[in-house]
């Protein structure tokens, strides 16, 4: 039986009861419990995200949130919960757009909530809202950089120039991995303002694959690299894939011949 089949099944048990109605704290307050215990049976996490769901309002689509912050198995049921909910929550529109703010500042995962923004904001108020939360990230270490990419990696679709300036920083991140999503995102605004920035961190990057990505980027792009800079470029790219500095300028790739 599949996730709507059942829903439907329960939508008996599911109704409200009629006479006086809980105050409205108290009839979130059930389901929200449920919905945010992962060792819930399925069945009860289901019905209490349905009676979430059907109440479309901000406060039950800010419990609903709580179901993107773990996974079950089997997967696709873990996918169909969460579906269920990002509907919920979207449903209620805009007015969800604090609580999903503020869980994403203290979630461990982004990928959901970020939906959500995309979903129930138009693109410059997206935007926004991205640029705000990868402010909050800085380039030290941390133990969890999942959000910090996830955020990058959003901004990869969202071609403007704040984007460019804002992720041009996470170059100098400890963490190879954001460097590596900040050179994609940077590469998918082509803008030919990201040249210098670019060269300043491969003439210094330690990552093979990072400066493969970057090589790879300006080569695609056929940015020039400027002549003071070729001989610093060619070296930092003397452990990659064949790529070098060409007569003109440009990057390109040589054939590697091994034996």
């Amino acid at each position: 039986m599949g996730i709507f089949d059942f829903l439907r099944s329960k939508g008996a048990k599911s109704a409200p009861p009629s006479g006086n109605a809980p105050a409205v704290d108290k009839k979130i307050a059930g389901p929200a419990k449920v919905v945010a215990d992962k060792r819930a049976q399925t069945y009860d996490r289901l019905e209490a995200i349905q009676a979430l769901v059907d109440m479309k309002t901000p406060e039950a689509a800010a419990a609903l949130l709580k179901r993107f912050n773990f996974t079950i198995d089997p997967s696709i049921t873990d996918a169909e919960e969460k579906d269920l909910a990002f509907r919920g929550i979207v449903a209620a529109g805009k007015d969800v757009v604090p609580a999903v703010i503020e869980f994403c500042t203290k979630a461990e995962a982004l990928t959901w909530p970020l939906k959500v923004l995309d979903a129930v904001l138009d693109d410059d108020a997206y935007r926004e809202e991205l640029l705000d939360l990868l402010e909050g990230f800085d380039t030290e270490y941390a133990r969890n950089v999942e959000p910090k990419i996830q955020i990058i990696q959003a901004l990869e679709e969202v071609v403007h120039e704040d984007v460019r300036t804002a992720v041009e920083r996470f170059f100098e991140d400890v963490n190879e991995t954001v460097r590596f999503h900040a050179v994609q995102t940077t590469f998918a605004q082509a803008m030919p303002e990201s040249v210098k920035p670019l060269i300043d961190m491969l003439v210094n990057e330690e990552s093979v694959r990072v400066k493969n990505k970057v090589a790879e980027g300006l080569l695609v792009r056929g940015w020039t690299i400027p002549e003071d800079r070729r001989d610093a470029v060619a070296d930092a790219l003397g452990d990659t894939g064949g790529y070098t500095v060409g007569e003109s300028g440009k990057i390109v790739k040589r054939s590697l011949r091994f034996g």
